[in-house]
């Protein structure tokens, strides 16, 4: 059953009766489901009746996914349905855990494409963008299935990947690429090898307009994107976010406004709740916690209240000024990547905002935790920009402006350019170095 056309323009009534005749669908799925039936903590997990009904249901965690799936492998008893019909295998890319087994169906692998589509399209990709596709293809949703949403926009897809970055220099080149796909910190890789190869070449001088980013934190900063726009000339658009066990791409912004859209209303229903009391908190503007989800269609692998571990702030459910009725939400961290200083929460997002303010440095940071909580100070590992020099005078300086903007104790290490290393894939911004 294909998504329902233009649903993140459509009317609330037409759109919610799609929602609750796809929902009579799938629940018969997860009745269906050995999962939710027999191996689920709570089972029998009772299916309910009406989309509004959900919020009474129990949760989904990924531990709960994970330990059914070395119980049950490849897919989990949570796959509910016949291996058969599962026609595309993925995993994770095991950023939070052990990787994970994708199961696809020829419908799931469509939907995925439609809904990834809108995405792209609101942040501006369409007919006569010539973009470069540089995620991984190498199992990770992040390659094929990304690919295949970048093309439903109607723009012509060029299937790069990773690895190999010489050769995309001479790609967008050659072919007259105008736009990239990538992670918020993969432009840093590609400036490093055109300095180090490319001395003549200077990143404006490729001539990409427009960056559909994702995978990553970091885009809802202005600074971080005026730093893009100011050395590439290329307006950064953050077009894919989502959580690869649930929908590889369901939100991104339009060109109206910073927010991520929810794209994926007619086919996922979306859900906000305390981190610590797990309370379903109103769907209106202001309310924040984390974001729950559940298939409304799904063949293979369907779930029901699946917690994400993302922290969101739902900022607005009315019209946009783009056209689209779909929520605006931006996401403001984990639940996992949250570390305590002195009862001060922190998350990574906040520190790279902190981190792109202070113009000695070049954005990169690392949080790196050598021991359990508690902590009394954020170790923090920083580099310098280009043209600054180390001195315990410029250290302290630092030290300070992101104490005050932070509100907390740090410690801080001061690096060379480089020395945090740059990758092609994600960047983990927070490493725990003792055993959890």
């Amino acid at each position: 059953m294909p998504c329902l056309s233009d649903a993140d323009f459509a009317r609330p009534k037409e759109l919610n009766a799609e929602r609750q005749a796809r929902w009579q669908v799938q629940r018969q799925r997860l009745l269906d489901s050995a999962f939710y039936q027999r191996h689920h903590p709570e089972a029998p997990v009772k299916i309910p009746q009406t989309i509004d009904e959900i919020r009474h249901s129990p949760f989904t965690d990924k531990s709960q996914l994970r330990h059914d799936q070395a119980q049950y492998p490849p897919f989990g008893s949570y796959l509910a349905t016949s291996q058969d019909l599962v026609s595309r295998l993925h995993r994770t890319s095991g950023t939070t855990g052990h990787a994970m087994n994708l199961a696809l169906s020829k419908n799931d692998a469509e939907m995925q494409a439609q809904v990834a589509g809108r995405a792209q399209s609101a942040a501006g990709l369409g007919p006569g963008d010539v973009v470069v596709h540089c995620l991984n293809y190498q199992l990770w949703m992040g390659g094929l299935t990304d690919h295949l949403g970048l093309e439903s926009t109607g723009a012509l897809v060029v299937p790069f990947g990773t690895g190999g970055t010489d050769l995309l220099i001479r790609t967008i080149l050659d072919v007259g690429v105008n736009a990239i796909s990538c992670t918020p910190s993969y432009p840093a890789r590609l400036a490093q090898v055109l300095a180090e190869r490319f001395p003549d070449r200077s990143p404006r001088s490729l001539g990409l307009k427009k960056a559909f980013m994702g995978g990553e934190p970091g885009l809802d900063d202005p600074v971080f994107r005026s730093r893009l726009n100011d050395v590439w000339g290329m307006q950064a658009m953050n077009s894919n976010y989502g959580v690869s066990d649930f929908l590889c791409n369901f939100a991104g912004q339009c060109t109206e406004q910073n927010d991520l859209h929810f794209m994926a209303s007619d086919i996922a229903h979306a859900e906000i709740v305390t981190p610590d009391s797990d309370a379903v908190l109103p769907f209106e503007s202001g309310s924040e916690g984390e974001l729950v989800l559940t298939h409304l269609d799904r063949e293979c692998q369907p779930l029901l209240r699946f917690r994400t571990g993302d922290l969101i702030r739902l900022t607005a459910t009315d019209r946009c000024r783009c056209g689209r009725a779909a929520p605006r939400f931006r996401v403001i961290g984990r639940t996992d990547e949250m570390v305590i200083i002195r009862g001060v929460n922190a998350f990574p997002s906040v520190v790279a905002a902190a981190v792109n303010t202070c113009a000695e440095l070049n954005g990169e940071y690392l949080i790196r935790l050598k021991h359990p909580p508690p902590y009394d100070r954020l170790p923090l590992e920083v580099e310098i920009a280009g043209g600054y020099e180390y001195d315990d005078r410029l250290r302290e300086k630092i030290s300070n402006e992101l104490s005050a903007s932070l509100r907390l104790s740090i410690d801080l290490t001061l690096l060379s350019p480089g020395q945090l290393g740059r990758t092609e894939g994600k960047t983990r911004r927070l490493i725990r170095e003792y055993n959890v």
